[in-house]
Formats: C-alpha cells, sequence, structure tokens
C-alpha cells in the first residue's frame, strides 16, 4: 500500500515523501547521486515487489537531472545538460550494444494544442529522422546514422483513439528494437518545472501525475522496450499550498516555545491530512488545478531543443554536439 497520495511522476520526489512520512529509508531502493556545480543527478533503483508499491512506481531505473539554473537561458550550460543527457541515455538504453542498423522509434507524447502538454510533439520536430533517407537513398547517408523514425500520436480528445493503441499498431508495422516515449510530467514542486529530466527504463502512463490514467506504454503492453523522457511542466495546486504550509509551519516551530502546546500540535500534523484537506477546499472552486509558469512557452521550446539535440547525439553514432548546436540556439 502506498503511504503518501501527493501527486507527482518522479521517483526521487516519491521517494522523498515517503522518507518525510515514515523518516527511514526504504528497503528495496538503492540511489546513487552525482553533484557537480551545476547538477545534480539522482539514480533510483527500485528492486523489489514491496518497494514498488511503497514508492507507487514500477521496478526498475529511474535517472533524475536536477539543473536549478536551467530556467536562466545560459546556451553553455543548456550544452552541458543535452550532453550529459545524450550520456545517461546511452547508458539505460545500451545502445553502443546496439546494431546500427536497429530501428528506434521517438514518440512524442501530448497534447500539441496545449502548451505545458506539448514537449513530445516539440521534440519531434527538432530530431534527425532518417529511417526513410536510409531505405530511399542509402548511398546518402553516411554510415554513423541510424535508422530513427518518430511518431506524435496526439491525445484521445482530439483523436478519438487511445495513444497506446496508434503506438501499437505503428510498433506492428514499423517493428522498432526500442521506444523512447517523451511526455509531459507533474512535480510537487515549482522549482524543479522546467529544471528537471527523469530518465526511466519502466516505461509510462500517460496522464497518471495528473490523475487521467490512459494505456500504459510499456515493454508488457508493446513487446518492445520502452525508455521514457519526461520533463515537469506542472505543478498540483494542492500540492503547492501544502508545501507552503509546511514552510510556514517550520518557520513558526522555530519561534514556538519547546514545551508549548501549540508547537506539540503542529509536530503532529500529518501532511497527507493536510493535502486532503486543502484538496476538498480547493476543489468546489477550480476544480483539479494545475500551475505551470507564466514563461512556459520559451521552457518548453528551450526543453524540446535540448532533449532533442541530446537525443540525436545519443542515436547517431555519427553525429557530434558542434553539429546539433543550433538546436540549443
Amino acid at each position: 500500500m502506498k503511504l503518501f497520495s501527493i501527486r507527482t511522476d518522479l521517483a526521487m520526489e516519491a521517494r522523498e515523501i515517503v522518507r518525510e512520512q515514515t523518516k527511514q529509508e526504504i528497503p528495496g531502493v538503492e540511489v546513487d547521486v552525482d553533484r557537480s556545480k551545476n547538477m545534480v543527478i539522482t539514480r533510483v533503483k527500485i528492486t523489489t515487489r514491496e518497494a514498488e508499491k511503497t514508492m507507487g512506481k514500477p521496478r526498475g531505473n529511474y535517472i533524475t537531472l536536477e539543473v536549478p539554473k536551467l530556467r536562466e537561458r545560459d546556451k553553455l550550460l543548456q550544452e552541458e545538460v543535452s550532453k550529459n543527457f545524450a550520456e545517461e541515455i546511452q547508458k539505460i538504453t545500451r545502445l553502443k550494444e546496439k546494431q546500427k542498423e536497429s530501428t528506434i522509434l521517438i514518440v512524442g507524447l501530448g497534447n500539441w494544442n496545449v502548451t505545458p502538454d506539448a514537449l513530445g510533439p516539440r521534440v519531434v520536430q527538432n530530431l534527425l529522422i532518417t529511417r526513410h533517407l536510409i531505405r530511399l537513398v542509402p548511398e546518402q547517408i553516411d554510415k554513423g546514422v541510424r535508422p530513427v523514425c518518430a511518431l506524435a500520436p496526439g491525445v484521445l480528445g482530439i483523436t478519438g483513439i487511445e495513444t497506446g493503441e496508434i503506438i501499437r499498431g505503428v510498433v506492428d508495422r514499423v517493428k522498432p528494437e526500442l521506444i523512447i516515449a517523451i511526455d509531459s510530467l507533474a512535480s510537487r514542486k515549482m522549482e524543479r518545472v522546467s529544471t528537471t529530466i527523469q530518465i526511466a527504463d519502466t516505461g509510462i502512463h500517460p496522464g497518471s501525475g495528473v490523475n487521467n490514467n490512459r494505456m500504459a506504454i510499456t515493454e508488457e503492453t508493446l513487446g518492445v522496450p520502452v525508455v521514457a523522457v519526461g520533463v515537469p511542466t506542472v505543478v498540483d495546486a494542492a500540492t503547492m499550498a501544502n508545501d507552503t504550509i509546511d514552510m510556514v509551519i517550520g518557520a513558526f516551530i522555530k519561534q514556538a516555545p519547546k514545551n508549548s502546546e501549540f508547537y506539540k500540535m503542529l509536530q503532529g500534523m500529518d501532511k497527507n491530512e493536510k493535502y486532503q484537506l486543502i484538496s476538498e477546499v480547493i476543489y468546489p472552486y477550480v476544480g483539479n488545478l494545475m500551475v505551470t509558469p507564466k514563461e512556459i512557452d520559451t521552457l518548453i521550446e528551450d526543453m524540446s531543443r535540448l532533449i532533442a539535440g541530446g537525443l540525436n547525439v545519443a542515436l547517431h553514432p555519427g553525429v557530434t554536439f558542434d553539429e546539433v548546436t543550433r538546436y540549443l540556439n
């Protein structure tokens, strides 16, 4: 049984929430953290069924790149992040072990008419698509280029077809060796919006972060390994309010006498209970409100180019970062 109900698509945040509630490490969850001047890379591995239930995430590997200064639009930093992203993609997909003739299918999930949900389709626009060229004019294609095809299937409300069904139909025809699915995510903290990238080898459940579950896009449903790439673009309003109240409580606790009843009451408040209360208060007025930054148009454009640049280098052995720099400018 899950120990938390706060909305988040990030495995590292799920771990944070469980640790906050249990005050201990989670059995069956392995964590490795690499820190540098501009970036924190957190690798979370869920190894047991019990940990899977506790975390609310499938067993597998989750890699998160946190770059707090990414919103400053520093081109050198964007290139550094894109390069690290490419390296992590190559490791988790074992691309270097696959034959260069293996077809890779990139799926840009989301609604291109809704900016916070348009990351996937925007990434597809910036990809180096080569499968058709290799088949039609192979003599003009460099040996360092891998057959890559892409799809932006839209959403159920636009097509009337489950996204997973569309992808499954394409997979049956194209027969890729690997699928990389790109989607917008929900976070529990506004500072992680458009500054964080998660890579997972567990596939993806579109809309799960906003309680809008659709058909899973996983190896079990498609018969092909699926690596998910996601960037948080929204935060649940109730989650924001809950975290804000926690910060206020923290400030009060520092000022309250250690033996006061007020201090004891604040210490005893349960985070889940607060979240449920806030959700019940907000819902009649705004429903399930999701919040996104006002500059989301620019953030989505920057992140889509960054991710596309990293994918182009990771997928094509003959492509260098110098050749894809234009995607970041």
